[in-house]
């Protein structure tokens, strides 16, 4: 792990460490897949956010905002100063993605609805003949909804070449494993099925994440990010204790932060 995600993963931990809550796991296991995005792949512009041309990206799983918002504030889309104040009453930033926020294209959260917003705006890019793309992230667990295969089925009849379905597969939902809760597999052959060209790929390997995103779609995509849940931080990695927590001690931060820390020695 390098410099780079090392940093973002510490950003993570400090908006922790100001709210005492917050989805962790579930945030540390989309760094590197929104870092690529946003480093790499979408057209955007922070002193513009709402450009005409602009790709769009949308965290269907929307619990997974912590990233979200510290690559937003690392773009320049928001102060840094917002972070801190996550979940506050004062702030922006809430639990989970609202359109109010700079750089956020859908209030999502209720999962299942995030690929069917992204079929919605793919379409339009279509029909108005417009170059833009659209992105969409969605949890594992997330494909137990009905909605998501609706959507799937959708963008495949009209042919979206320029939508991009991004699956973090970490194989955990909130309290269990994706095998025991609703069996996905064979996921990749589902998605196949659906009418997608599907690339299974390393969800924490940058080089692996570029080199696939920057490829040339010839119809809907589907990347099955293989990724840890709470990667970076062997506490918290695979630990459901940390899918969520409503509290959070000096004594915990302190350790997130010295595994980090470790991790930064090695980069």
């Amino acid at each position: 792990m390098d410099q780079r995600s090392v940093y973002l993963r510490r950003q993570i931990v400090r908006v922790l460490a100001a709210a005492r809550r917050g989805h962790v796991g579930s945030a540390l296991s989309i760094v590197e897949i929104l870092r690529v995005l946003y480093d790499d792949v979408l057209r955007h512009d922070a002193r513009d956010p709402k450009r005409p041309d602009r790709d769009r990206f949308i965290l269907s799983k929307g619990h997974g905002c912590l990233a979200l918002y510290v690559i937003l504030a690392d773009k320049g889309f928001i102060d840094e100063d917002e972070l801190w104040r996550f979940c506050q009453v004062d702030g922006l930033l809430g639990g989970h993605p609202e359109t109010k926020v700079p750089g956020i294209e859908a209030s999502t959260g209720s999962l299942g609805h995030g690929l069917g917003i992204a079929v919605g705006m793919a379409v339009n890019a279509k029909r108005e003949a417009h170059d833009h793309r659209t992105f969409v992230l969605v949890g594992d667990g997330e494909c137990n909804e009905g909605a998501v295969w609706e959507a799937a089925l959708f963008a495949a009849k009209y042919a979206l070449d320029n939508l991009t379905v991004l699956i973090d597969y970490n194989q955990q939902q909130s309290y269990s494993s994706t095998h025991e809760v609703l069996e996905l597999e064979p996921l990749g052959d589902k998605w196949r099925s659906f009418g997608f060209e599907v690339n299974d790929v390393d969800g924490h390997d940058v080089t692996q994440l570029r080199a696939v995103l920057n490829g040339v779609a010839t119809k809907p995509r589907a990347l099955i990010c293989h990724t840890v849940k709470g990667k970076g931080i062997p506490g918290v990695e695979r630990n459901l204790e940390w899918h969520h927590k409503s509290r959070v001690s000096d004594a915990e931060i302190d350790q997130l932060l010295s595994a980090l820390d470790e991790l930064h020695a090695d980069a």
